[in-house]
């Protein structure tokens, strides 16, 4: 597999976006998961389970003494977490077009920081542009197990 750098940057060309295939690009930054992030997000999306948003029961009753991220929280730090590593240039519009797979293996504690890793799995012209599949992992900070493996599908317009 080739290594490429963070935010490799590559021209909108059919043949070059296609020769990212099988390439393992470069960590994203890490993101923090505060308590606030965590709550903003219960609140755009009425997920107000204790488990989330309230840190003195959370530390009580929860397996994981503490408050943890949405799942779905997680997946949308997808798309700016990918844009730090692959920037397609020379486009109009990128459009996150959906996932084939995702699943959460470990929780997100409040407090630690997220990044993504991930792999070009397909490039393929669409009309007006190309879309990529990647198969990511997002790691945290607090335990060696992802905390989200997915495979995300992103669409570069000309």
């Amino acid at each position: 597999m080739e290594r490429s750098r963070k935010n490799q940057g590559v021209s909108y060309v059919p043949s070059t976006v296609e020769s990212l295939v099988g390439t393992t690009l470069d960590p994203s930054d890490w993101f923090e998961i505060t308590q606030g992030r965590i709550a903003t997000f219960a609140d755009a999306t009425d997920d107000h389970q204790w488990i989330h948003i309230d840190p003195e029961r959370a530390r009580k009753e929860s397996p994981f003494r503490g408050t943890i991220a949405h799942g779905y929280l997680t997946l949308s730090l997808l798309s700016v977490m990918f844009a730090q590593v692959l920037e397609v240039q020379g486009t109009s519009l990128a459009v996150n077009y959906g996932l084939n797979k995702v699943r959460f293996p470990a929780p997100v504690p409040a407090g630690s920081k997220v990044r993504l890793a991930a792999e070009i799995i397909s490039a393929e012209d669409i009309s007006g542009g190309v879309q990529i599949v990647s198969a990511v992992t997002v790691e945290c900070s607090a335990t060696d197990k992802p905390v989200c493996v997915a495979e995300p599908l992103f669409r570069y317009y000309r």
